[in-house]
C-alpha cells in the first residue's frame, strides 16, 4: 500500500540536541505528522529550506553556532510566509514576545507534552491553510479563465454562474478544511466533489459513500473499520473507508440525513483527525479530506436541533451551492446536443435532429430532477425516435405527466407566498388595478422564460394559446 506523507510538505525540527529531535519525531509520528525533517545543526537550516518546500519549523531558542532568535528573523526574511513556532527551555517571557514580534506564529515550552504540541501545530497548519486559501480567493477573483479547465470537462455548461463556481473550486482544492457541496437533487454534487479531488493533487483514492441509509452502528463500522472480535461474526480485522480514502478524499453524500449519534463520530475525525475503529480502544490517525454534499437546509436542520451545531460550522467553512436546472436554462442546447449524441451512439442510431421550438419548449420546465432528469427524458426520446426529426412528444408526455404529480402535491410555502401580498389599510388598491398589474407582470415574466413562444408561454400560465393571445392584443393595444 502507498504510503502517504502528512503534512504533504515536512515540517522541519532544529534542535541541537540528537535527544531533543528523537523525541520531537516520535511525538509528531504518534500524533500523525510523518513527513519530519530534523537538523541538529542551525548552520544548515537555510540551505535545507532552500531545497525543501516545508510546511511549519519548530525551532529551539537557545542553541550555538545561530542562535533561534537569529535563524528566525533569517527565515522570516527570506521565506515571510513560513510558519515557525518557537521550543525554548527556558520559561523568558520577554524574549518569547520578541520572538513574536519577529514573525513567530507561536511558541511552546520545553518538557513538551505530545498533545498540546499537536495541538500547537495543527492550529498553526489551518491558520496557513486559511491564509493560503484567501490568498488563491483573492487571485481567483482576478482571474477570467480557469486554471485547470480539464478537470471540469464532465460537467457541461456555458453559465456564468457555474464558471464562478468552477473558480471557487480550484481556489480552496488545496485546503485541508472539509468542503460542503449544496444543491438539489441531480444537479452535479458528486462531479464537484471528484473535481475538487483532481485539483486537490492528493495522492490518494477519492472514496464516495451515501450515509443516508446508515444507522450508527453501521456507519462507524463502515467509515472506522472493526478490529477481529469486535462483535460477532468479525473474524478478521476490516479497514474502513477513512482508511482507504488515506491520503485523498472522503466523500459523504447525504450528510443532512446523519443521525445525532453518528454526527458526534463525525466530529472528532474532523476536529482531532482521529478515530477509533469499532470494538478498538486504540485512535488511529487519519489523512483525509472530507467533502460532504446535501439537499437539505442543514441551517433549518441546525435550528430544529436535528444538526450538531459544532458539527454545522465545521462543514461549512467552505461552501459550493449549485444551481438548478432552471436556473440555467442557457445550457439547455448545449446539454440537449450532448444527451442526444450519446444516447443515439449508444443505442445505435444516427443523431436525431429536432426542430428549435424544443428548446423554447423545454425550457418552460422546472426539471425537478435537473440533468439527471433531463438526461433521463433525451434517453427516452431517442429510443422512440424513428423519423429524420426528433419528436416532442415524449418530452411533453413526461412533462405533463410531472405537472399533473405536481398538481396532487400540496404546497403550503406557495400559498404563503400569495399570503404575503399585504397592504396598510389605507392605501388598498382598487381589485382590478391591482389583477391587471399582477397579470401583465406574469403574462411577460412567461413570454420571456418561453423566448416568446406563445404555445409555451400559455403553457406556463395554465391559459390556452388563444386567451393568451387575446391578452397580449389588449396589452399592445
Amino acid at each position: 500500500m502507498k504510503k502517504h506523507l502528512c503534512p504533504s510538505h515536512p515540517i522541519l525540527v532544529v534542535d541541537d540536541e540528537k535527544s531533543a529531535l528523537q523525541s520531537f519525531e516520535m511525538a509528531l509520528f504518534a500524533s500523525g505528522y510523518t513527513n519530519v525533517m530534523t537538523c541538529e545543526d542551525s548552520r544548515k537550516v537555510m540551505s535545507m529550506v532552500e531545497k525543501n518546500p516545508l510546511s511549519l519549523v519548530l525551532l529551539d531558542m537557545v542553541m550555538p553556532n545561530i542562535s533561534g532568535p537569529t535563524l528566525l528573523k533569517m527565515l522570516k526574511e527570506k521565506y515571510p510566509w513560513l510558519p515557525i513556532i518557537i521550543v525554548s527551555a527556558v520559561s523568558d517571557g520577554k524574549s518569547v514576545i520578541q520572538c513574536m514580534r519577529d514573525g513567530a506564529r507561536d511558541y511552546i515550552f520545553k518538557p513538551v507534552d505530545k498533545n498540546e504540541l499537536a495541538k500547537r501545530i495543527r492550529s498553526t497548519l489551518e491558520f496557513r491553510d486559511m491564509e493560503q486559501e484567501n490568498a488563491r480567493l483573492r487571485e481567483q477573483i482576478l482571474e477570467t479563465k480557469l486554471k485547470a479547465p480539464e478537470v471540469f470537462t464532465k460537467i457541461l455548461t456555458q453559465d456564468p454562474k457555474m464558471l464562478s463556481i468552477f473558480k471557487y473550486c480550484e481556489a480552496v482544492a488545496g485546503s485541508q478544511n472539509p468542503i460542503l457541496i449544496t444543491g438539489e437533487t441531480g444537479t452535479g454534487k458528486e462531479l464537484i466533489a471528484q473535481a475538487i479531488h483532481q485539483l486537490s493533487n492528493r495522492t490518494g483514492e477519492f472514496v464516495a459513500v451515501n450515509v443516508a441509509a446508515f444507522d450508527d452502528p453501521v456507519f462507524a463500522d463502515s467509515l472506522f473499520g472493526h478490529v477481529r472480535g469486535a462483535f460477532t461474526g468479525a473474524d478478521k480485522a476490516r479497514k474502513g473507508l477513512v482508511e482507504q480514502a488515506n491520503g485523498g478524499t472522503l466523500f459523504l453524500d447525504e450528510i443532512g440525513d446523519l443521525s445525532l449519534s453518528s454526527q458526534v463520530k463525525l466530529l472528532r475525525l474532523l476536529q482531532e483527525q482521529e478515530y477509533f475503529p469499532v470494538g478498538s480502544d486504540l485512535p488511529k490517525k487519519a489523512n483525509v479530506r472530507v467533502v460532504t454534499s446535501t439537499l437539505k437546509n442543514l441551517t433549518a436542520l441546525k435550528k430544529s436541533k436535528k444538526f450538531r451545531e459544532d458539527l454545522y460550522y465545521r462543514l461549512v467553512g467552505h461552501q459550493v451551492t449549485l444551481p438548478p436546472l432552471r436556473e440555467r436554462l442557457g445550457d439547455i442546447p448545449l446539454l440537449l446536443d450532448y444527451f442526444l449524441e450519446c444516447e443515439a451512439t449508444e443505442q445505435g442510431k444516427t443523431k436525431p435532429a429536432y426542430h428549435p421550438e424544443l428548446i423554447n419548449f423545454l425550457r418552460t420546465y422546472s426539471f425537478p430532477g435537473n440533468i439527471r432528469e433531463f438526461k433521463a427524458m433525451a434517453s427516452d426520446a431517442v429510443s422512440q425516435h424513428c423519423s429524420r426529426m426528433l419528436s416532442s412528444a415524449s418530452f411533453k408526455k413526461h412533462i405533463i405527466n410531472e405537472d399533473l404529480l405536481e398538481q396532487d402535491t400540496p404546497h403550503p410555502e406557495e400559498e404563503q407566498s400569495w399570503e404575503s401580498l399585504n397592504f396598510s389599510p389605507e392605501k388598498i388598491p382598487p381589485l382590478k388595478e391591482v389583477v391587471t398589474k399582477i397579470s401583465t407582470t406574469l403574462i411577460h415574466t412567461a413570454m420571456e422564460r418561453s423566448g416568446g413562444n406563445q404555445s409555451a408561454a400559455a403553457r406556463i400560465l395554465g391559459i390556452s394559446q388563444q386567451a393568451l393571445s387575446l391578452k397580449l392584443k389588449k396589452m399592445n393595444a
